[in-house]
């Protein structure tokens, strides 16, 4: 005699914990999503790149206007270079750029920064956001 039970597969939400059906991308309980893969960035290389080019770092989290910016701003800082003024800002422009990318990379990771981008669905957002994204 075989024992036919009826195995639903599931899995616990990882905002509130309720069981939740395995196929679930929204927990129905508390709205976070829950299938959604989230990206992954090396926080050391995205410092590296900041560190050999300053906004490359930013442009491999994403942010393309953002490295392009600074970008612009450490090529503005080495034409002020020529009056002096330059070497203070190029220094400014790099070290802020290698503490971004590496802080931005590790947001990605854990899951705290706030983009707006729809592959990218934090736990803080309301699920009245989420609609927002796919609408």
């Amino acid at each position: 005699m075989t024992n036919t039970t009826n195995t639903t597969n599931y899995k616990y939400c990882r905002n509130c914990g309720s069981e939740i059906d395995a196929r679930a991308v929204i927990c129905p309980k508390c709205g976070v999503a829950t299938g959604v893969t989230m990206q992954t960035k090396n926080e050391g290389l995205a410092a590296v790149l900041s560190f050999l080019v300053p906004g490359a770092g930013q442009i491999y989290n994403g942010q393309i206007i953002k490295g392009l910016v600074l970008f612009a701003a450490q090529l503005i800082s080495i034409v002020l270079m020529a009056i002096g003024i330059g070497f203070i800002t190029a220094l400014i422009v790099w070290v802020y750029a290698i503490y971004n990318a590496y802080h931005r990379a590790k947001e990605i990771n854990t899951g705290t920064c706030k983009d707006s981008s729809p592959e990218y669905i934090p736990s803080f957002r309301s699920p009245e956001e989420i609609e927002e994204w796919y609408d």
